[in-house]
């Protein structure tokens, strides 16, 4: 643990270069050499390392921990981390140079030594929310499975609907935005309207989309977004799938629905029967899993505190382990507050 907290460190801080390293005379490697006339003095790996550890120690230790933990615990997610990692920093670099600004340099004042090192930092970071993702799902009983399949879970519906986006372009008043809007709202409305006169509904409906819908991608299939569910279509379609949710087969929506995307209004028109609870499981754990995340009912340094403890990992430098005794309880502490 030392010397690869030692090789760690060094490489980092840039502090000495490759070669010979000079031994003292108790045979102490010594990785810094003084000379000036007939005195000379060399700094050793053992002085380096205490010197370190007190300021980098821990922070190093962890690093090289949860590399080989994460590593072999999900060495299958271990090349979707590498490419999210180089494709932020893809990123970074395309928004920095379109800027006139230079990514290393940003890089260097916030302490990192290169690109490459900011880079495996991300990768460390990705394998970590991998860790809670994974750690989360392990916290979600049966019971609570049981609980979202019978209050929550619900089969699919096929819905059509009409879209009707407000025409606002750049540089309109606040006024005249607010005039698209209703006028957009308003339209809506009419349809609803032209729907409640026919004897035929869905045959009225899709003639309707045909002549108002602003969606090109249903608007040539009457309208129809398929089979639809919760966490199926994006969350800009949320209040959408409430309402269509409320509504029977062959019912259509009273009232304008709103999202971040217009007005619209919708069909439903066909319902499935859920899925057996045994086919249902999985996306089941996922959702509970990610609601646990999103409340705070787990945390990053419990997950990789339980991997590392799986791992049976443990630090047998006296200091390192005090630190990193201290270092937990923090964070257990800041949760608490919070």
């Amino acid at each position: 643990m030392k010397k690869s907290l030692i090789l760690c460190l060094v490489c980092l801080l840039v502090l000495c270069g490759c070669g010979k390293i000079p031994e003292l005379k108790n045979g102490e490697e010594a990785v810094i050499t003084f000379k000036k006339g007939d005195k000379e003095h060399q700094i050793s790996v053992d002085e380096l390392y205490a010197s370190l550890k007190s300021d980098f120690g821990l922070q190093a230790t962890i690093k090289l921990v949860d590399d080989y933990v994460l590593e072999t615990e999900f060495k299958d997610y271990k090349k979707d981390a590498e490419e999210q990692a180089e494709s932020y920093i893809k990123m970074m670099q395309s928004s920095y140079e379109s800027s006139g600004q230079d990514l290393l340099q940003a890089l260097q004042q916030s302490g990192y030594s290169s690109i490459e090192a900011y880079q495996d930092y991300l990768y460390t970071t990705f394998m970590q929310a991998h860790a809670l993702e994974e750690y989360a799902k392990l916290k979600v009983t049966d019971k609570e499975i049981e609980k979202y399949y019978k209050d929550e879970l619900k089969g699919d519906i096929e819905v059509y609907h009409i879209l009707i986006t407000p025409d606002v372009k750049d540089g309109m008043t606040a006024d005249e935005q607010e005039e698209a809007e209703t006028k957009a709202k308003d339209t809506a409305k009419e349809i609803i309207k032209k729907l409640d006169k026919a004897e035929n509904k869905l045959d009225e409906f899709k003639k309707l989309v045909k002549e108002y819908s602003d969606d090109d991608e249903t608007k040539d299939k009457d309208g129809n977004l398929g089979y639809i569910n919760y966490n199926k279509l994006g969350d800009e379609y949320e209040s959408l799938v409430d309402a269509a949710y409320k509504l029977k087969d062959g019912e259509y929506s009273s009232e304008v629905i709103s999202t971040e995307l217009g007005y619209h209004v919708i069909y439903r028109n066909k319902s499935k029967d859920k899925a057996k609870l045994e086919d249902a499981k999985e996306d089941i754990i996922e959702t509970l899993s990610e609601e646990k995340i999103s409340n705070g009912d787990v945390e990053n340094y419990e997950a990789l505190k339980y991997y590392r403890e799986l791992y049976g990992m443990k630090i047998t430098d006296s200091e390192l382990e005090k630190q990193y005794g201290i270092y937990l309880n923090n964070l257990a502490n800041s949760t608490t507050t919070e």
